[in-house]
C-alpha cells in the first residue's frame, strides 16, 4: 500500500517536472496555422527552447498584454511562426508579392495554396529582444501585422516564448514531428 502511494507520488512529480522542464502540451484553438496545424490539434512545446526565437520556427508564446488584453481572457497562449527576430528588416511586399527578410524573398512552402503572404503592407525593423510572428493561414490569423500600431508594435518579447513546437501528438492519424 505504501509502495503504491510512493509510486503514484513519484509519477506525479515526474509528470510535473516533464511539463515544466521538457515539453508542455497545448491545444491549437483556431485555424490561423492551417494547413500545418488544425483547430483541436494537440502540440508539444519544447521547453528547452523557452525564451528563444528562431526564424521559421513555430512557437507558443504568452501574448498577454500584446495579443491579448490580459491573461484572464483565455487567449493568453498563442501559436505562430517566427518571421523575424531582433535586427531583421521585414517588409511586405515585393512587386512579386513576396515577404522579404533582410532584403531576401522569404520562401514559404507552408502557406496554403493560393494564399498571398500579406494583404497588409509593412516595412519594419524588429527591435532587439523581440520577434515578428505570423500565422500560416494569413487570411484567418491575428498576428504581428494587425498590431503594428498597438503597444509593442505587434512584436513580442522573445522572453515570452514558452517553447518551440516540434510535434503534434493528437489526433493520432496526424501525430508526429512537424
Amino acid at each position: 500500500m505504501v509502495a503504491a502511494a510512493v509510486c503514484v507520488v513519484l509519477l506525479l512529480v515526474a509528470a510535473v517536472a516533464l511539463r515544466h522542464f521538457v515539453a508542455q502540451p497545448f491545444r491549437v484553438p483556431s485555424a490561423s496555422m492551417e494547413p500545418v496545424l488544425a483547430p483541436g490539434d494537440v502540440i508539444l512545446a519544447d521547453r528547452s527552447e523557452r525564451g528563444t526565437a528562431h526564424r521559421g520556427a513555430i512557437v507558443v508564446f504568452d501574448g498577454s498584454g500584446y495579443f491579448a488584453p490580459s491573461a484572464a481572457d483565455g487567449d493568453r497562449y498563442w501559436v505562430k511562426r517566427v518571421i523575424g527576430v531582433g535586427g531583421d528588416h521585414v517588409q511586405c511586399c515585393t512587386s512579386a508579392g513576396e515577404l522579404t527578410v533582410n532584403g531576401d524573398p522569404l520562401e514559404e512552402p507552408y502557406l496554403p495554396v493560393g494564399t498571398v503572404p500579406s494583404e497588409i503592407d509593412f516595412d519594419l525593423v524588429v527591435p532587439d529582444g523581440r520577434m515578428f510572428v505570423l500565422g500560416d493561414n494569413r487570411g484567418d490569423s491575428t498576428d504581428s501585422r494587425h498590431l503594428l500600431g498597438a503597444p509593442g508594435g505587434g512584436m513580442i518579447p522573445v522572453e515570452r516564448v514558452v517553447g518551440e513546437v516540434d510535434r503534434r501528438v493528437w489526433p493520432l492519424p496526424r501525430a508526429g514531428a512537424l
